[in-house]
């Protein structure tokens, strides 16, 4: 007989909430039998504390329930939980399309009617944890590939936190600007990821301080490529990857790896590109002698805003943040 969970690994775990301990009784029967582990409970506290402590990996609530009604702690839970998909089914004697919109307003995953079918129920339950479980393996595949960037850029004295410092700023620009959410966590993303194709390189040719070769720089302008091809299995990156690929493009067309012009690069990666060069410019390279200001790295923007590197808007906008929100804090003398 094949196993539904292997040996060695715990079945998920189920919170299930009811005022009714009939009902109760007959969600974790059902569950019990599918060999889910199961916490049952008709305390709304409880439950939000168990939540915190042993999280779940999915809770069925009913909708009906003196003090906070499914709606309410629905949104607890999924506030209260640690996973970053956390499904939740409401159970409900309400059968109003009203009652649904509610529901899913308030974060469900779905809405099951009473009496409900047990069959339809179970499958459903199997679809959500799946799709929780790929969540936590995309995470983890995610969090890798972040590693692995900051832990090679570490070994670097002269890039010790570069990418960070480019994600976080990057980031900031994007807020400055009225991003959306969700383009400011992809803009970030790519910030920190934005060199990591570097991994492919020799670390000779990345720390030496004489003129690279021709041979030396094809191979140095091969990482955008070889770094969007590291992050292009994980769907959760698929919006930084314009940004890994294309930050070293230059509005003038004399960029690489594709050669694009003005509007033709992508906006993000125009961001990082104007960010990445004021980073690299505020820190200390093998191949330059000292290091210049914050206020030198603007000056110097400012007269060359028009020269072809960077969109001059951008650029424009990018001088505009720093003076507003970071001149008047930085020293005078050089870093």
């Amino acid at each position: 007989m094949e196993l539904l969970y292997p040996e060695k690994e715990k079945p998920p775990l189920i919170l299930v909430v009811d005022d009714v301990e009939a009902h109760l009784e007959l969600i974790e029967a059902v569950l019990t039998t599918e060999r889910y582990r199961v916490e049952a409970t008709t305390d709304v506290k409880k439950a939000i504390r168990f939540t915190e402590t042993h999280s779940p990996e999915l809770a069925i609530l009913d909708v009906m329930m003196p003090g906070m009604n499914g709606y309410e702690l629905c949104k607890r839970l999924k506030s209260t939980s640690r996973r970053k998909f956390f499904p939740i089914i409401l159970v409900t004697s309400l059968n109003q399309v009203e009652d649904k919109i509610t529901g899913l307003e308030a974060g469900a995953d779905d809405f099951f009617s009473k009496p409900f079918n047990t069959l339809e129920l179970i499958t459903k339950i199997r679809s959500l944890i799946k799709l929780e479980r790929l969540q936590d393996e995309l995470e983890c595949s995610e969090d890798i590939i972040f590693t692995l960037a900051i832990t090679i850029e570490a070994k670097d004295y002269y890039t010790k936190g570069h990418s960070e410092r480019v994600g976080n700023l990057s980031a900031e620009f994007a807020g400055f600007l009225g991003f959306p959410d969700k383009d400011i966590i992809s803009i970030r993303k790519g910030g920190i990821l934005h060199d990591i194709g570097k991994i492919g390189i020799n670390e000779a040719i990345l720390l030496k301080s004489a003129r690279l070769s021709e041979d030396e720089t094809t191979l140095v302008r091969d990482h955008p490529v070889i770094g969007s091809k590291i992050c292009k299995p994980l769907y959760s990156l698929r919006q930084a990857l314009p940004i890994i690929r294309s930050h070293h493009e230059r509005w003038d067309g004399k960029g690489y790896p594709d050669g694009l012009t003005g509007n033709e690069i992508p906006v993000m990666a125009r961001m990082v590109n104007i960010i990445d060069t004021f980073d690299a410019m505020t820190s200390i390279r093998p191949y330059r002698n000292g290091v210049f200001t914050r206020e030198e790295v603007i000056a110097t923007m400012k007269k060359e805003k028009m020269s072809g590197q960077w969109d001059p808007h951008l650029t424009g906008k990018f001088i505009e943040m720093m003076e507003k929100q970071y001149l008047n804090q930085w020293p005078l003398k050089r870093d």
